[in-house]
């Protein structure tokens, strides 16, 4: 049987770049998530920012053949819970609570948290997570802190979300601690507005290839 960081990394590794997406309109939910599985990028995070977050989740995980989709933005364990229940694989929060890891143990969709200090990821590593979110990224000391966790936390794989864009995303991936990263520059609000899904097709095609 998967561990759950092994759960978490079949779905996630070998795509670079993890969409994350606020959905202001729901309607948009399933035409912005086949554009981006298109373009070769099917597992997305749809963060708990909207009010529309949870039935987009249901509509992706429904409708859209082929889609890994996760939510994002998770804080309490109740936020947690309806988060599976919509039907997201995999779970995003900020940071590591004692309630959220709690709220893991009786689910079978892994957790990515949170993490940005040695402490922060000990704790991680100490509840059996080898697999978290460095976030805010730039704002945390970004490439540079990521290079010195490497040595003395060798076993721990990151995913950089919060600052990243197509100019800085392939040097993240070129660390050997980084699986992939987050990044919304791929779904620009102003082209799901306009339901430009061919140009935002093109982009996640370019952001696919991204450290490869």
């Amino acid at each position: 049987m998967l561990s759950k960081t092994e759960t978490l990394l079949s779905l996630l590794n070998g795509q670079p770049v993890i969409p994350v997406l606020k959905i202001a309109n729901v309607a948009d939910a399933v035409l912005l998530a086949r554009a981006l599985a298109a373009g070769g990028l099917p597992a997305i995070e749809i963060t708990l920012r909207t009010a529309d977050a949870l039935e987009a989740i249901r509509r992706v995980a429904g409708e859209v053949e082929g889609a890994i989709v996760g939510a994002g933005t998770i804080l309490d364990a109740k936020q947690f819970d309806e988060a599976a229940a919509a039907g997201s694989k995999f779970i995003v929060s900020p940071g590591m609570t004692r309630e959220l890891l709690a709220a893991t143990k009786d689910s079978d969709v892994p957790l990515l948290p949170g993490a940005i200090t040695p402490g922060e990821i000990m704790a991680a590593r100490e509840a059996g997570l080898r697999f978290l979110k460095f976030f805010p990224a730039e704002q945390s000391g970004g490439i540079a802190s990521l290079k010195a966790f490497a040595s003395p936390l060798a076993d721990v794989k990151f995913c950089p979300t919060g600052g990243i864009s197509a100019k800085n995303a392939a040097d993240y991936l070129s660390l050997s601690n980084v699986i992939c990263v987050g990044g919304s520059w791929v779904a620009p609000d102003e082209l799901v507005k306009a339901g430009k899904w061919d140009e935002i097709e093109a982009l996640a095609q370019t952001a696919s290839k991204l450290g490869k």
